[in-house]
């Protein structure tokens, strides 16, 4: 039970580090979420693009991370539960030996003790396998849609207020989000 435990700890510990890491991940899709609109207002689209590769990078890489983490979190419970388990079969083995004893005796409120201790640590099991089952159903998938580094661009220049022309050559880019730029403000 030595080893388990402690395999537990490393276990929630890296679930903890790896939910960390994804809104890391989160902070930085904002930040360059943040740049797109800068570059869109400046008229840079070809830097705004890069910015909007890095987001859904960062986006994606948070979302992994939060499904590793899951992932890592159901093996911990599943742990939770054995460690758990040996406790409660542990004390099981001791309260049957208790009971036998007991039973020999046949002394009734010495039964009528155990029998309630005997319920409780079937009680405390239900809790803890509820608990078990309520984080393993919570753990689900997420899928990303197509075109993403458009559709951001396009998120991101109507939060900045622009119009996003994204026919246009590369070299008229410049001029028509500066323009559009000044004739908003």
């Amino acid at each position: 039970l030595t080893c388990a435990a402690e395999h537990l700890f490393n276990l929630k510990f890296a679930a903890k580090e790896l939910s960390r890491n994804s809104k890391k991940c989160d902070k930085e899709e904002k930040a360059e979420k943040a740049k797109i609109k800068k570059a869109i207002q400046k008229g840079n689209m070809e830097v705004a693009r890069i910015h909007a590769e890095n987001a859904i990078r960062q986006k994606n890489q948070a979302i992994n991370f939060l499904r590793m983490s899951a992932r890592v979190d159901a093996v911990a419970a599943r742990v939770q539960t054995a460690v758990t388990m040996g406790k409660v079969t542990k004390s099981m083995a001791g309260v049957v030996k208790s009971m036998d004893a007991t039973l020999k005796s046949m002394n009734l409120e010495k039964i009528s003790a155990l029998m309630d201790k005997f319920e409780h640590q079937f009680e405390t099991l239900d809790v803890q396998t509820q608990q078990m089952e309520d984080t393993m159903s919570s753990t689900t998938t997420l899928t990303t849609p197509q075109n993403q580094v458009d559709m951001l661009l396009q998120e991101m220049a109507d939060e900045a207020g622009l119009d996003l022309n994204m026919e246009l050559p590369q070299g008229q880019t410049g001029s028509v989000g500066t323009s559009v730029a000044s004739a908003e403000q």
